[in-house]
Parts: structure tokens; C-alpha cells; sequence
């Protein structure tokens, strides 16, 4: 598995197994399967209302707690309470310490969620912490204004989202760049079916999936693929053994149509699509 080292130096997987709009047995099953397919990093969220499935399947698995590395989020309508919170994810998730925790939007009184989580962090429950869906502008103001920078930020990135111009100003700040929906969602077929994409993924012998999770990895992106079958779980895995060249690279950057669906009026088609993946 190849990791990425965080600003506090804790070493995060770039390859992580995301369980949006999943639940019940289908997100232990999914959650099982991503387990037993090498998955080590899970990402979850207060406001998916799965954290339980997840911990019964860590718990089925057998997989040590040390190997893994636990990803939740606090949902911005409990940032007034967000140790109680996370409190709550720990215990549902059957741990005593997450590697990473999130504030999920920069909504609401994030101001004193993040001080909360600072003071977890310094107690040790926390092992990094940071957030999704920021901006640029909220992301530097939060960074500005408080002692501890985020260490992630999770934000809606894929081929034909490349985020590109956000990704300067995580650099800039030492602020790791995870993406969320990387197969696109609900732009999987527009994605898929890009000749640039198809002609790069056949010279490999991987399909477009594939390829398009690789070429985020090859540029400094973490990656949270998700998916309720189990071929396809195993596929997004399969990552490791092959790698774009240059000008491969290049080609399928000039994909990038810089225009996020997530919390848009385009994404109607968003659940939908992703619920059938």
C-alpha cells in the first residue's frame, strides 16, 4: 500500500475504501469485502448513519486495530457538541482512538468544533484531524485563526474535477488532498467513456476505473473509492501494478472540466447514480 505522510507525520494510505449511502448489512458486507481485498483505510461519517455496520464488520474481520486507519466526520448540526459526538462515533465504531477525523462542511459554529477537536488531538483520541468541503477561503481562514492546521481535506475530486487551482493552496499550507466520488458519480459514463481514458487504460490493460484512480494517485491525490459489488471492490484495489508515464499524465489532465457536483444544483443524479454503483 502506498501511504502519504501527513503535517504531523503520521503516515495516511493513499488508497481508501469510501462507504457513502451505504448501510445496514449491505455496508458490513461491502465493508467485509473491502477488508478482505486489502482495504486498510475506511471512511465513514456521523451523517451516514453507518458507523455501526462499520464497526461489526472491523470487528468480523479480524484485521488488528493497528493496521487500520479509521476516517469519521462530524456533522455540521453537531458542531455545537462535537466531543459528545465523536465520543459516539468511537464507540459505534468499537474503538478507542479514530485516525482521523473530520468536519464534514463549513457550516455552523465550525469555529468551536475544530477547538474541540484540536483538544482531542492533544489528548491522544485523535491521531490527526481535519476537514471536507472546504474552500480555499474557509480552509485558509481556519488554518489562520487557530493553532492547529488540518491535515486533510476531503473535497469532491475526479478526472473531469481535478481541482487543480485548490490543490495549490493545500500545498501551499501542507494540507493533504483526499478526494471523494473519484470515479465521478454521476458522470461515471461521461468519464468512462473519454477516448483519451479508454486508449490509456487499454495501452494498460486496466479498465477506465482504474486508470482514473492511478492517474489521482500518481498526482499526490488519496483516494476513497466506493462500490456494493465486490468485483469492482477487489478492482479499485488492483492499483499497484502499473503506472502512467508522463505524457499519459498529461493527456488525461487535459480532461479536467474544473466544475464540482457535489452540493450544486447540477447534482440531482448524484444518489441515484451512486446508489446502483
Amino acid at each position: 500500500m502506498d501511504t502519504i505522510t501527513l503535517n504531523n507525520g503520521i503516515p495516511m494510505p493513499m488508497l481508501g475504501f469510501g462507504t457513502f449511502l451505504m448501510n445496514g448489512a449491505q455496508c458490513e458486507e461491502s465493508v467485509l469485502a473491502a477488508l478482505r481485498s486489502g482495504y486498510r483505510m475506511i471512511d465513514t461519517a456521523e451523517a451516514y448513519g453507518n458507523e455501526e455496520a462499520v464497526g461489526r464488520a472491523i470487528a468480523k474481520s479480524n484485521v488488528p486495530r493497528q493496521e487500520l486507519f479509521l476516517v469519521t466526520k462530524v456533522n455540521f448540526r453537531s458542531y455545537e457538541n462535537a466531543r459528545e459526538t465523536v465520543k459516539t462515533s468511537l464507540k459505534k465504531l468499537g474503538t478507542d482512538y479514530l485516525d482521523l477525523v473530520l468536519l464534514h462542511w463549513p457550516f455552523g459554529n465550525y469555529y468551536a468544533a475544530w477547538r474541540e477537536l484540536e483538544q482531542m488531538y492533544r489528548e491522544g483520541t485523535l491521531r490527526a484531524i481535519g476537514v471536507s468541503n472546504f474552500e480555499p477561503d474557509r480552509l485558509i481562514d481556519l488554518i489562520e485563526f487557530n493553532e492547529i492546521a488540518p491535515a486533510v481535506n476531503q473535497i469532491e475530486t475526479h478526472l473531469l474535477c481535478q481541482r487543480r487551482a485548490e490543490r495549490e493552496w493545500l500545498e501551499k499550507y501542507h494540507v493533504r488532498h483526499m478526494a471523494y466520488a473519484p470515479l465521478g458519480q454521476g458522470r461515471r459514463n461521461e468519464m468512462f467513456e473519454a477516448p483519451a481514458l479508454v486508449e490509456v487504460a487499454k495501452a494498460h490493460g486496466k479498465t477506465p476505473a482504474q486508470t482514473a484512480l492511478r492517474f489521482l494517485m500518481q498526482s499526490g491525490v488519496a483516494v476513497i473509492p466506493k462500490s456494493v459489488h465486490e468485483e469492482r471492490i477487489r478492482e479499485n484495489f488492483d492499483l499497484f501494478d502499473f503506472a502512467l508515464t508522463a505524457e499519459e499524465m498529461e493527456r488525461l489532465t487535459e480532461l479536467d472540466a474544473a466544475a464540482p457536483m457535489i452540493g450544486t444544483p447540477e447534482d440531482p443524479a448524484l444518489v441515484e447514480a451512486a446508489m446502483k454503483w
